[in-house]
């Protein structure tokens, strides 16, 4: 059986030469077009440079970073630690930089003081209030949400080897520091199972203030501030200061801003600006320890810089603790000296310079805590 012919139209049929001409050439200009366009994208993917970069981040990878707890403690690990737990955590690793009952000593403003049952009751801290004398703004006066202070502890204590606090002695030293500010007693275990608890007990857990029009894109400048606008002070009154001992501890802070936006910080390794005539002469400006680039193998500079030592001691002059040609001065013509300072600075301790102890340095091999005690002996420079 024969299918019929289909049909077939010429759609130049019939049409002038020019017409032929000009619709083949717009034919034309069209697939010149689309190919210039296909061409010009597969020159692009090709070209850029990051085509090729990075992979997807593994499950296990975000779970790592993504520690943060929120106000509603979404985020909050299981776990549970005790007061009693806490203050032997606290005695070992967090004493030395804030005493023994957040009280602080010559390095940290206190962690607990300034409020009052009262506060307790009401949410309220009556030491930030406008008028009050109260010389400090201790931690417990400031926070308005206990998961502000777990999250902390958690991601950045202790200082000289923060994330090593296991969960249950987050929940532990926590917990130690809400009893010394009376939100709980003596005998109270912590956990995430009652925090939201505690939350309701915070000194300042309605001190948050929101002015609404300062987070509006449409809202006008602050400039009819109603907080103080008659009788105001005109002159500041410093009630602490950072210690000079400890302007340079961090190293340089104008090194440390980013490059954008208008603040620069202080150049710290610089005196401080001139001060106005008939004050105090500006201090000196310390030097943050400056170890040789290695010794026996070991970068003893990475070791003194990585692990917090030159917060604490300088090359020659007293930090927190002594500077090392002091540690040189008091021990030298010890037989044993290079294994008395290893084994010192791996135990930590107190009393030999004062009463700030040192805390353990249990992270250090016995290679590097030899490596610094090594350079401390053959003459720090």
């Amino acid at each position: 059986m024969k299918l019929p012919r289909l049909a077939t139209r010429d759609p130049l049929k019939g049409a002038t030469a020019a017409a032929r001409q000009s619709r083949l050439r717009g034919v034309s200009r069209f697939f010149v077009g689309a190919l210039t366009l296909v061409v010009s994208q597969l020159a692009w993917a090709q070209a850029q440079p990051w085509h090729d970069l990075g992979r997807e981040a593994t499950p296990a990878e975000i779970k790592a970073w993504d520690i943060d707890v929120r106000p509603d403690f979404k985020g909050l690990p299981k776990g549970a630690g005790s007061v009693s737990l806490g203050e032997q955590v606290w005695e070992a690793k967090c004493a030395s930089c804030h005493g023994v009952f957040g009280e602080s000593n010559e390095v940290f403003t206190p962690l607990v003081g300034g409020t009052t049952k009262a506060d307790i009751e009401r949410g309220r801290v009556k030491n930030l209030e406008l008028g009050s004398v109260f010389p400090q703004r201790t931690t417990m006066m400031k926070a308005s949400t206990v998961s502000t202070l777990w999250d902390y502890i958690n991601r950045a204590m202790p200082w000289n080897a923060p994330k090593s606090l296991k969960t249950d002695e987050v929940y532990g030293v926590l917990a130690y520091m809400l009893s010394l500010a009376d939100v709980v007693p003596a005998d109270y275990t912590l956990s995430d199972e009652n925090i939201a608890d505690v939350q309701k007990r915070l000194p300042n857990r309605n001190g948050l203030v929101f002015y609404e029009p300062l987070w509006k894109v449409s809202g006008k400048g602050d400039v009819k501030n109603v907080a103080c606008m008659k009788d105001c002070p005109t002159e500041a009154k410093v009630r602490s200061a950072l210690p000079d001992f400890a302007r340079d501890a961090h190293g340089n802070i104008q090194e440390q801003n980013r490059v954008v936006g208008p603040v620069r910080g202080a150049d710290t390794t610089k005196p401080p600006p001139t001060a106005p005539a008939g004050s105090a002469p500006a201090p000196a400006p310390v030097v943050v320890a400056a170890a040789p680039a290695a010794s026996g193998g070991v970068d003893v500079k990475a070791l003194l810089s990585g692990n917090g030592c030159t917060a604490c001691h300088g090359v020659s002059n007293k930090i927190v603790g002594p500077g090392f040609t002091d540690i040189l001065a008091k021990h030298k013509g010890k037989a044993d000296l290079e294994a008395y300072l290893a084994a010192k600075i791996k135990a930590g301790g107190s009393g030999v310079f004062g009463a700030v102890p040192m805390p353990p340095q249990p992270q250090l091999k016995d290679a590097e805590a030899q490596a610094i005690a090594r350079w401390i002996a053959a003459g720090p420079r």
